[in-house]
C-alpha cells in the first residue's frame, strides 16, 4: 500500500471522488503543511496554523496507480485558483499535491505540465507540489462527511460541481 495526500479546498468535498474507487483502502480527512501540532478543525479554519485541509489516500498501486489518482485529483479542483477553492477561501484551502517520494513528485510535475499544455484553462496552473509533512487526521465528525450529512454536503458541493461541469465533463 502507498499513500497520497491531496489538498483542494474543503476536505469534505475531496473524499467522495476517491472513496469508491477500486484499490483505495481509505480516504482520511485531515490537516497538513503547518506548524501547529495536533491542530483542531477550528484552529485550521481560522487560518493561523499554516495547515491546509487535505485528504490522505491509502491505495494499492497495482490496482489504482498514483498517476490515475492524479487524474482524479485534477478533476476535483480549480487548478488556477491559488487562494482557496470555490467558496472556501484562504491558504488553508489552497490546492496542493503533497508528494511522498521522488517518484510521486515527478509524476505530479509531469501531470501538472500536461494540464498546463492542454490549453483547457486560460489562466496559469497554480497548484503547488510540495513534500509531504505530518498528516493529522481530522476529528471523527469530519470523516466521511458526505455520507453522514448528505443534505449539508450537497449544498456545499453545488458550486464545485458547477465549475467541474463547465471545465472537466
Amino acid at each position: 500500500m502507498e499513500k497520497a495526500i491531496f489538498a483542494g479546498g474543503c476536505f469534505w468535498c475531496m473524499v467522495q471522488p476517491f472513496d469508491s474507487l477500486a484499490g483505495i483502502e481509505s480516504v482520511v480527512s485531515g490537516y497538513t503543511g503547518g506548524t501547529t501540532e495536533n491542530p483542531t478543525y477550528q484552529q485550521v479554519k481560522k487560518g493561523d496554523t499554516g495547515h491546509t485541509e487535505a485528504v490522505e489516500i491509502t491505495f494499492d498501486p497495482t490496482i489504482f496507480s498514483y498517476r490515475k489518482l492524479l487524474e482524479v485529483y485534477w478533476q476535483q479542483t480549480d487548478p488556477t485558483d491559488a487562494f482557496g477553492q470555490f467558496e472556501d477561501r484562504g491558504d488553508n484551502y489552497r490546492p496542493v499535491i503533497f508528494y511522498q517520494s521522488e517518484e510521486q513528485r515527478r509524476a505530479a510535475e509531469k501531470s501538472r505540465q500536461a494540464l498546463a499544455d492542454s490549453g483547457r484553462f486560460n489562466e496559469p496552473i497554480v497548484t503547488t507540489i510540495e513534500p509531504a509533512q505530518i498528516f493529522y487526521a481530522a476529528e471523527m465528525e469530519h470523516q466521511d462527511y458526505y455520507q453522514k450529512e448528505p443534505e449539508n454536503f450537497s449544498k456545499n458541493h453545488a458550486i464545485r460541481e458547477d465549475f467541474l461541469d463547465q471545465n472537466w465533463r
